[in-house]
Formats: C-alpha cells, structure tokens, sequence
C-alpha cells in the first residue's frame, strides 16, 4: 500500500513540472517573438527615417539650385600676352558689340588672310565695306581666340545664353617690360581685358 501511494505521489509530481517547463518555453518564446516584432518595427522607422532624410536633402539641393542668382555678365583677363598693346587696341574696336561666336570667326579670318583688321593711320589700303587700311594681325588674333573661347565657357557656366551675349568692353592695358636675360632687347607685354552681357533681342539686332 505505501509502495502504491508513492507512485500516485511521484506521477502528478512528474506532471506538474513538465507543465511548468512548458509554460516556461511557451512564455519565453512568446517573449521572443515580441522582441523580433519590436526589431522589425525599428527597422521600419528607421527605414521610413532614412528615406525621409534623404528626400529633404533632395529638397535642400533643389532649394539652393533655385536660389541661384542668374548672371548676366561674364569676364575674362589675360594677363602679360606676348602681343602688341597697339594691335590689341585695334582687335578690341574690331570685335566690340559682336557675339562671341562671330567675333571668333572673324578673327580666323585674320589669321588666314581674308580679313583684315582697320586700322588707324598711314598704312595700306585693304578690301572691305568702310575700312580705308587695315592690317593682319595674326599673332594678336590667336592670343584674342584663347580669350574669347574661355569667355564663351565663362558665360555659359554663368547660365547666359550665348545667342543674346554681345562684347561690350575691351580694355587692353600695357604690362611691365621684360628683357631679355643676357642683353637690352625688349619683349612687348599686353594686359587685356574682356566683358560680355546678355542683352535684349532688340539690342542684338541693332549689333547685328
């Protein structure tokens, strides 16, 4: 009898614990699952965060590239140019009130011989519509294109629109002297200095 008492004793023992051992997993992996819930609802707001971020960075861009002032003039200085401040003068009233493109092509023309450049004085008559002399001025013309394509790119990172652009001002200055290293010879030395603007329709057809 004592034997059987016993094993009625140790059997609902026995079960007791395997129930509370399987509460326990229950409850821990409810626990679990809680906490991957929790991950996941992090990682979408962080998710939501980021893409938020980086649409208002978006925004802040388009903000700065609107702010954006539009320039309406561009400038270029060639400094100490291997060329005579007399030839540079005469470029500078030959390619004044053109565009940029035109005023480059006529200046090839010089280069080549099929232009000349008016010029002030006693000098050789040249072929052209109200032009008593003129001269060639090659050398002066090549340092004049560097400028002008430079110019040209200038503008046209300032947001101008190279059809409307005109040179409107040419200031050639004379550089300090240079002299050769071993004797007197002299070396002609030119600043110059170019402005263009964007201008109205009306103002391009009176230049052209």
């Amino acid at each position: 009898m004592a034997d059987e008492q016993l094993k009625q004793q140790r059997i609902p023992k026995e079960k007791a614990g395997k129930e509370i051992k399987n509460k326990e997993y229950i409850a821990q992996a409810s626990k679990t699952a809680a906490k991957s819930e929790r991950e996941n609802i992090d990682d979408k707001k962080i998710d939501k965060t980021g893409e938020s971020k980086s649409e208002e960075a978006k925004e802040q861009v388009k903000k700065k590239d609107e702010k954006k002032i539009k320039r309406t003039e561009a400038t270029i200085y060639g400094r100490n140019l291997p060329i005579s401040l007399r030839h540079s003068v005469a470029i500078g009233k030959f390619i004044r009130n053109k565009k940029i493109s035109s005023a480059i092509s006529d200046l090839e023309k010089v280069i080549k011989k099929k232009m000349a450049v008016p010029v002030v004085g006693e000098m050789a008559h040249r072929r052209g519509k109200g032009m008593m002399s003129g001269k060639y001025h090659v050398n002066a013309s090549k340092e004049f294109i560097n400028l002008l394509k430079t110019l040209s790119a200038n503008s046209n990172v300032n947001g101008m629109d190279l059809d409307k652009t005109i040179i409107y001002e040419t200031i050639p200055n004379k550089a300090p002297v240079q002299h050769h290293r071993f004797g007197n010879t002299k070396f002609k030395r030119t600043h110059v200095l170019i402005k263009a603007r964007e201008v109205a329709t009306k103002v391009m057809k009176e230049a052209s």
